[in-house]
């Protein structure tokens, strides 16, 4: 007699369908990812080891929350596609060989600054952050911090170099505080 396994049911990646699947699911992961919000800084990191299994990163509590969120969906709908994770890994190792990594339209960069969280989209013709559009990153990284960095640096496109000689990045992906004094 041959016993027939069945395969077991891939989660949803797309949040439409696996709203379809299961309403009440959907429904309960949006009630516990809108509660983060009224969870202590404490509260969050024991989340955040309950879900990775480990210690938090230093994070600020919006980065801290938003991936707290990331992985309850990841756990309910699925994680990444093989295709993505594969663009991530050639990205990593772009910017390993080369020292930075080339943008293209529809790209998010996403950076942490003063606990903040700021967002840009690279288009055909430039960039646009806070709902205006910038000829360069440098503009939007003036923007943010008032003074001026390479664009590039700020959000983590290219790696610093570093006293030894060797390219390196800091904790944030950018200039550390002693660059910036000297740059």
């Amino acid at each position: 007699m041959k016993v027939v396994r069945k395969r077991p049911q891939l989660p949803a990646r797309d949040a439409a369908t696996a709203e379809a699947v299961h309403p009440t699911r959907h429904d309960e992961l949006s009630q516990r990812i809108a509660a983060l919000n009224e969870l202590t800084a404490q509260q969050l990191r024991d989340e955040w080891r309950r879900l990775y299994r480990g210690q938090p990163p230093r994070l600020s509590r919006d980065l801290l929350i938003r991936s707290i969120a990331y992985r309850m969906q990841q756990l309910v709908y699925g994680g990444l596609s093989k295709a993505t994770q594969r663009k991530l890994d050639a990205l990593t190792k772009e910017l390993k060989g080369k020292g930075s990594i080339a943008v293209t339209p529809d790209t998010r960069l996403v950076r942490e600054w003063r606990g903040k969280t700021h967002t840009v989209a690279v288009t055909e013709n430039g960039f646009e952050y806070a709902g205006k559009s910038f000829s360069s990153l440098t503009k939007i990284a003036h923007a943010i911090t008032g003074a001026h960095w390479s664009g590039p640096r700020f959000f983590g496109l290219i790696r610093r170099q570093a006293s030894n000689g060797q390219l390196g990045l800091d904790a944030a992906g950018s200039p550390d505080a002693e660059e910036l004094a000297n740059g």
